[in-house]
């Protein structure tokens, strides 16, 4: 339960679901470690029932994973549940080898990204494709959080194309909307009234993109010498990113926000004037609805699910996977054309009001539960 989209959404749904009458949600978890942050506290705050399966860790571990699987067994056996739902990767194919072997009758998974992907080896890719093909024929429905994964699940023949479902990983969009905060956001990050921000909101880690931002950056200071580099999120890639600034020699035009609460993320929006999301492999980065929902235009890679709300020249810009130069293009066009970076902005807040509501999300998975076999 780190701080992550997955995280969030799984979050929002056992909250949502807890509160529908008759209805009793428990989240199951491991530990939480390393410097991305976690949402446990977030979890108390909410009073949410969390038991946590200390040998369900995130790196993979052949012999670990087994006793991690033994021990969700325990535990789904202890629980006797009507419903047994998965996320993420590992946790969702051990939890639902445990449910079947248990003969649940209700399982389901969400698939926030594809665990194989072009960025790492063909064997591993292989391995994840095979447990999810196995994994997937115990779920009756597979929620997708994007169509794009629902795609990509259905091309790896991990089940028919009917078998999924598309429920947009909601969150609560209220303080999105409010827009409040701007001016003392950016007094207290030391960013001039006249300064450009171009903000990126994600973990500091591998296939993020980050590096692809810093390249740009010289790029857009040469034609917007005013512009400022907002990093929102902590990771193990800080000191890498950090060197990468200053030999690039933008270092002073780039914050570096760290860690923040989920709370605070939607002020820190409303102090940017454009958000650019880079990364290489996402199933549909909450950051990109949040962004438009504050009425920013987003520029982003055409990668994954980004396509299906960043709509090219209506709600932001889509340049091609590690084009730096077209990534650089398309910010410096967005903040040289203040009234079409707005327009793209309210267009973007109007897709995204009513698609992205936490509500929505549960009100959607609750009635698939409602049709999945006992």
């Amino acid at each position: 339960m780190i701080l992550g989209g997955a995280q969030e959404n799984t979050l929002l749904t056992v909250d949502g679901l807890s509160r529908k009458p008759g209805v009793s949600a428990v989240l199951v978890t491991g530990p939480t470690a390393g410097p991305e942050g976690e949402l446990l506290e977030e979890a108390g705050r909410r009073g949410i029932e969390v038991i946590l399966a200390g040998s369900l860790r995130r790196r993979v571990a052949p012999l670990r994973d087994l006793g991690a699987y033994r021990e969700l067994k325990k535990i789904i056996g202890r629980l006797a549940p009507d419903v047994v739902h998965t996320h993420s990767s590992k946790a969702g194919i051990l939890g639902r080898e445990a449910a079947h072997a248990l003969r649940i009758g209700a399982i389901t998974h969400t698939i926030h990204g594809l665990p194989f992907h072009p960025y790492q080896s063909g064997v591993l890719n292989a391995l994840y494709i095979t447990a999810e093909r196995r994994a997937g024929r115990y779920c009756r429905k597979i929620i997708a959080v994007a169509d794009a994964m629902a795609r990509g699940a259905v091309e790896a023949r991990i089940g028919p194309r009917e078998k999924f479902v598309t429920i947009y990983s909601g969150m609560e969009v209220e303080p999105f909307l409010a827009g409040t905060g701007r001016r003392a956001v950016r007094e207290r990050l030391g960013i001039g009234p006249d300064e450009l921000v171009i903000g990126k909101i994600a973990r500091l880690f591998h296939l993020k993109g980050h590096r692809y931002v810093l390249d740009a950056a010289p790029r857009i200071l040469e034609v917007l010498p005013n512009a400022r580099f907002l990093f929102v999120g902590d990771g193990v890639l800080r000191e890498e990113l950090a060197g990468q600034a200053r030999r690039l020699g933008v270092d002073g035009r780039v914050i570096f926000a760290g860690l923040r609460p989920q709370r605070e993320i939607p002020e820190l929006l409303s102090a940017m004037d454009v958000l650019v999301h880079a990364s290489l492999r996402e199933g549909l980065a909450r950051s990109i609805p949040q962004a438009m929902l504050s009425g920013l235009p987003v520029v982003s890679f055409d990668i994954d699910g980004a396509g299906e709300v960043v709509i090219d020249g209506k709600t932001g810009c889509l340049v091609r996977p590690q084009d730096v130069g077209a990534l650089a293009d398309a910010t410096v066009r967005l903040l040289t054309h203040p009234e079409q970076a707005r327009a793209m902005g309210r267009e973007g807040r109007e897709l995204c009001r009513d698609k992205f509501r936490a509500d929505a999300m549960v009100d959607g998975i609750y009635k698939l539960y409602e049709e999945l076999p006992n």
